[in-house]
């Protein structure tokens, strides 16, 4: 079955390039980015391992882990390392999954049941669907999750901003509108009332119809 937003994100064992982890257990009571790639020393995906690794402590000042996965053994993944940071400029600091069973982008519904059980032989395009990015929150649901081809380098200061949307959501009942950034306004989510909104907000809040109320961005 293909997961939607907040569907569980499916528990698994696996070996990484930091050891075996619970993915449950990993996540703790954190948020987490799980992103995935169709197989090793291939160039867009080298372009984005090293980004993401620059990008890490924006992660972790959100309490938001990083983790990667692509469709080979944990020995190859510790040699395109070596690439990464040579042609990058940042070493990979953070946990890359072996998935040499095709057994996770199988559970995370990224390649089709019939797609064997071993990565041997597979070429990228045999892949290509294990493209995806997962953001998981601390409840362990799948909060956003992107597809990109592999011709296309994903936007991880877009995933970012979507960490930081779905955070002031889970913390303040608020949404936040099209092309939204930090620092602007945002708005009441309809489960909210205008009595609790009141209460939240006594300075009131810009109203150009009833279902839409927008307040500055709470800190």
């Amino acid at each position: 079955m293909p997961l939607r937003i907040n569907d569980e994100a499916p528990n698994f064992t696996a070996e990484t390039t930091e050891g075996a982890i619970s993915f449950h257990d990993w996540i703790g009571d954190g948020w987490a980015i799980l992103f995935s790639h169709p197989k090793d020393f291939t160039p867009v995906c080298t372009t984005e391992l090293g980004y993401m690794a620059g990008l890490k402590p924006e992660f972790e000042k959100r309490n938001c882990k990083i983790i990667g996965l692509s469709v080979d053994p944990v020995g190859n993944h510790q040699e395109w390392s070596k690439d990464i940071e040579e042609t990058q400029g940042h070493a990979v600091n953070y946990p890359l999954i072996g998935d040499p069973e095709l057994a996770i982008a199988k559970l995370y519904d990224m390649l089709p049941a019939g797609a064997g059980d071993s990565s041997e032989g597979r070429t990228p395009a045999d892949n290509a669907t294990v493209r995806t990015v997962f953001l998981i929150g601390p409840d362990k649901q799948v909060k956003l999750s992107l597809t990109y081809p592999m011709s296309t380098g994903r936007n991880f200061d877009e995933v970012l901003r979507v960490l930081d949307s779905c955070q002031l959501t889970a913390q303040h009942k608020v949404a936040t509108p099209v092309n939204w950034q930090q620092g602007d306004e945002v708005i009441i989510v309809p489960t909210v009332s205008d009595d609790e909104a009141r209460e939240k907000y006594p300075d009131g809040w810009r109203s150009p119809k009833p279902y839409l109320r927008f307040v500055p961005q709470p800190r």
